[in-house]
């Protein structure tokens, strides 16, 4: 990048950043997650590092941030409320310890003996409080770092912060120890009672943050939709907004809650360990922590809070790390807007910024153009992203998406990749409008668009790209679920003109495999016999192969116990199927449990096209049988119940949980709607989660659900 673009580009993101600090600190809003306003400020850094001479006093970099409201009175800080630094990876949190053994002469012998002291990172709102002679007399919030906000009465409003200290000091060591929570401390930092054997000082400063549990942020917003309110967008805004209000009554209302992470006072305290202990002593709640040794000490607590993480009872977004020896800590000092000794181990972000370097056109095996932007590779929840689906053109502008943009990735559980949001603001000049092609990318076929529908097809049936992606479907997991049988091996058979359609699968032999490149005889006798052992099929694995359009796996069971219960059972063939449903008019399909029109229109259509009658009468030749679902056993006890999974199982996959519910007479749907009964939530759920507690939906953890079906 030359000087001129780095120029421009660190304007841009200067006026972003301000724009976006004031929205949060000043007005109580925000537009961006901070995940993307500290990729903002991280891209800034990086850019100002590389040319240092462009760097200018009032440059977002060179201070903490906010502005104090003038509804309430100014505070000075005796010590500055900094920020931290962040690291992201192993290599990053490795360098950042390389750079302090460089700076601290003692690292070997202080900073090692003593260790890191690691702890949650509360996504809550910071404040400081000050005591005197063991009363609570003034809180304040950060503000820039130097001069906060006095909101003393709407922090007396939470029950965790003490309003004195636990009467420790003037009760001596020995009765501090009838104490058995405080016996153990002592027991565990044996230099601690030589601090309490003193009287108390006159003044203690602790630093903490105040945040709004998970139980009460859905408590909150459960509230907020009972009157018809606009629903609160995270945890930490409500507990930002309710400590700036003007009225503390608003405060005690949030079910707020504190933790302390520091204790600014030197009490005699050698490490940060022992500030944690102390605190705890006083009667403050801190953040849960570990004392580590190394970084492999590091990376353990790290990977253990990030398995935990959503099962603890309030948001975080990663673990503070620090030097533990106190003095070592103070020696490394300041850099810039952070201390030195001490920084955030980011988790992997849900959402990332990065830029979009070019849009793509794919055929889907509906004929329907999807767009796919091409970005710069940027990681995303753990994962290397460098494309995302922008599904269709309507879609493309409603992002007001051009070529070259910076844009908003997100990504969580088991979402897939998508282009949030756009940063027009960040827009450079040479940005380039998208237009969906005339012609298929693929067959040179004109698209055509229907009327009423967003989607763009080109409009040959026979087009190479539906009949490739039409065969992946045909033997993928829910379909024949055919081994070895993958997306590469389906491009060589049709590309060599083995197969054309799904019925020619069935026909191929080993000699015509094992001549093939990616093939010796073992790997071809392995297929064909994967494929033989594929021809008999449950009757709703069939009809879901067949790749109809807007049929998924939970329609086509629909449909197939559908066809079961009328002609009750009394031939399962393919013949028997295709006149079945060829019979059927459209308005017999809607009827057909819960079929819409979109979805009878669609399958009334693709079983009266003689192409695909022609293609059923080939797999029935073929030799495919179809065969009953298994049989449920036991009580239907969920009858009439619909349930959704998300996340990841530990105790079984997700297709067994779902046939596990389908096995109790439940139905199982892939959308969270008001209909839903259950969504049954694993480990780092996705979007679906955030949709259930929006329709105030039951949501079980896998323990409870495996707990309803008795297992």
């Amino acid at each position: 990048m030359t000087k001129q673009n780095a120029q421009t580009r660190i304007k841009k993101l200067r006026e972003e950043i301000n724009r976006h600090r004031y929205l949060y600190h000043v007005l109580d809003r925000q537009e961006i997650s901070d995940v993307i306003l500290d990729s903002l400020k991280r891209e800034l850094t990086m850019l100002e590092e590389a040319h240092p001479e462009l760097v200018t006093p009032d440059s977002p970099t060179q201070r903490v941030a906010g502005v104090a409201l003038k509804g309430f009175h100014k505070v000075s800080h005796a010590v500055a409320m900094l920020s931290l630094h962040d690291v992201f990876s192993e290599a990053e949190f490795q360098a950042w310890e390389e750079r302090i053994a460089r700076v601290e002469p003692n690292f070997s012998k202080e900073v090692v003996f003593d260790g890191y002291f690691a702890e949650l990172k509360a996504d809550g709102f910071a404040v400081s409080l000050e005591y005197e002679n063991g009363i609570f007399v003034r809180g304040s919030t950060r503000g820039d770092g130097a001069t906060g906000e006095d909101v003393t009465e709407n922090l007396k409003t939470i029950d965790s912060i003490p309003l004195r200290f636990f009467d420790g000091f003037s009760q001596g060591i020995e009765n501090l120890k009838k104490e058995k929570r405080i016996a153990d401390i002592i027991r565990a930092h044996p230099r601690i009672g030589k601090i309490f054997s003193h009287a108390i000082p006159q003044k203690i400063e602790i630093r903490g943050e105040v945040y709004m549990t998970k139980v009460a942020f859905n408590d909150a917003n459960h509230e907020q939709k009972k009157r018809g309110l606009p629903l609160y967008a995270n945890p930490r805004n409500i507990a930002a907004g309710s400590i700036r209000q003007l009225d503390p009554r608003v405060s005690a209302s949030r079910k707020l809650d504190f933790l302390a992470y520091d204790m600014v006072t030197d009490l005699g305290q050698s490490t940060h360990e022992e500030k944690h202990a102390i605190m705890n002593i006083l009667g403050f709640k801190t953040t849960v922590g570990s004392r580590c040794v190394g970084i492999s000490g590091v990376m353990a607590f790290w990977n253990d809070i990030r398995k935990k993480r959503d099962t603890l009872p309030l948001l975080i977004d990663g673990i503070v790390v620090q030097i533990n020896n106190g003095k070592a800590f103070a020696r490394l000092g300041v850099v810039g807007k952070a201390p030195r000794g001490a920084v955030a181990f980011k988790f992997p972000a849900e959402e990332a910024m990065t830029i979009v370097e070019n849009i793509l056109v794919q055929v889907g095996r509906t004929g329907v153009l999807t767009p796919v932007a091409v970005l710069r590779p940027v990681q995303v929840g753990g994962v290397m992203v460098s494309r995302a689906t922008l599904h269709n053109y309507d879609e493309i502008q409603r992002l007001s998406l051009k070529i070259g943009d910076t844009v908003i990735i997100e990504r969580s559980g088991d979402v897939i990749p998508k282009v949030k949001e756009t940063l027009v603001r960040l827009r450079p000049k040479h940005a380039q409008e998208f237009h969906m092609p005339k012609r298929c990318p693929v067959c040179d076929s004109p698209v055509i668009q229907k009327k009423g529908e967003v989607a763009y097809r080109c409009s040959n049936p026979r087009c190479s790209a539906i009949e490739k992606e039409n065969l992946c479907h045909f033997v993928s997991k829910h379909a024949f679920d055919i081994k070895g049988l993958g997306p590469k091996i389906i491009d060589v058979l049709v590309d060599n003109a083995l197969i054309a359609d799904s019925a020619d699968i069935f026909r191929l032999t080993k000699e015509d495999v094992e001549i093939l490149e990616r093939f010796g005889e073992k790997s071809a006798v392995n297929l064909i016999e994967n494929i033989k052992k594929a021809r008999t099929i449950e009757l709703w694995r069939f009809i879901y192969s067949l790749g109809i359009l807007h049929i998924g796996e939970e329609t086509a069971r629909l449909l197939a116990k559908s066809y079961l219960e009328q002609t009750k059972k009394a031939l399962l063939t393919i013949t028997a199927v295709c006149d079945f449903f060829t019979r059927l008019s459209r308005e017999d399909f809607e009827r057909l449990h819960d079929v819409g029109p979109v979805v009878g229109k669609s399958a009334h259509d693709w079983f009266g096209e003689k192409h695909n009658r022609r293609l059923l009468e080939r797999l029935e030749s073929a030799g495919i049988a179809l065969t009953l679902p298994s049989v449920a056993r036991g009580v239907q006890k969920f009858s009439g119940k619909s349930f959704v999974f998300t996340g990841e199982f530990s105790s079984m996959s997700r297709d067994d949980a779902k046939n596990k519910a389908r096995e109790s007479g439940g139905s199982v749907s892939e959308s969270v709607s008001k209909k839903t009964s259950y969504v049954v939530a694993g480990e780092n759920p996705g979007s679906k989660l955030e949709r259930a507690k929006k329709f105030a939906i039951i949501i079980l953890s896998e323990k409870e659900f495996l707990k309803m079906i008795n297992l």
